[in-house]
């Protein structure tokens, strides 16, 4: 009788706790959203500043995709819309880090053809409404790679 009493005791201490706590919000879903801000993409030392929008959508509860929009205008310096899928995200105090160390993918053109591309030392800091989205972008058969840097607010 004793045995079962101190059984119950201890399960009974065991099944409470912190069954009240709220589990963290996924760090996708605190990250996701539309962020329109300043771009600045460098080629051979020139820098090229637009006003643009970058997309993240959820991937997993952990990591996000991205979308590089497209750049105006025409001609062979025009880029399509680049997704760059499943950035790992960290927390660490009130930031929210995503890397990606290179990113592969294919996309067609305006012109219908079709272009390979890779983002590599992508780097995108979340701090509340705000981003910083640094990387280099590699385009088709281009010889120089782009660095682009957004800075950017969630609408």
């Amino acid at each position: 009788m004793t045995m079962l009493a101190a059984v119950a005791v201890v399960v009974g201490f065991s099944s409470c706790g912190s069954d009240d706590d709220e589990p963290d919000t996924a760090l996708a879903s605190q990250v996701i959203g539309s962020y329109t801000g300043e771009e600045v993409m460098t080629v051979m030392g020139d820098d090229s500043n637009s006003t643009t929008t970058y997309e993240f959508t959820k991937s997993s509860d952990i990591s996000v995709d991205m979308t590089i929009p497209p750049t105006a205008g025409g001609g062979p310096m025009a880029l399509p819309a680049l997704p760059v899928k499943n950035i790992t995200l960290i927390k660490s105090g009130n930031n929210i880090t995503g890397k990606v160390s290179l990113y592969s993918g294919t996309v067609t053109n305006s012109a219908g053809d079709e272009k390979s591309y890779t983002v590599s030392d992508l780097v995108a800091i979340f701090n509340g409404k705000a981003v910083v989205v640094t990387y280099v972008l590699k385009y088709g058969n281009m010889p120089f790679p782009f660095v682009g840097k957004f800075t950017g607010t969630r609408k």
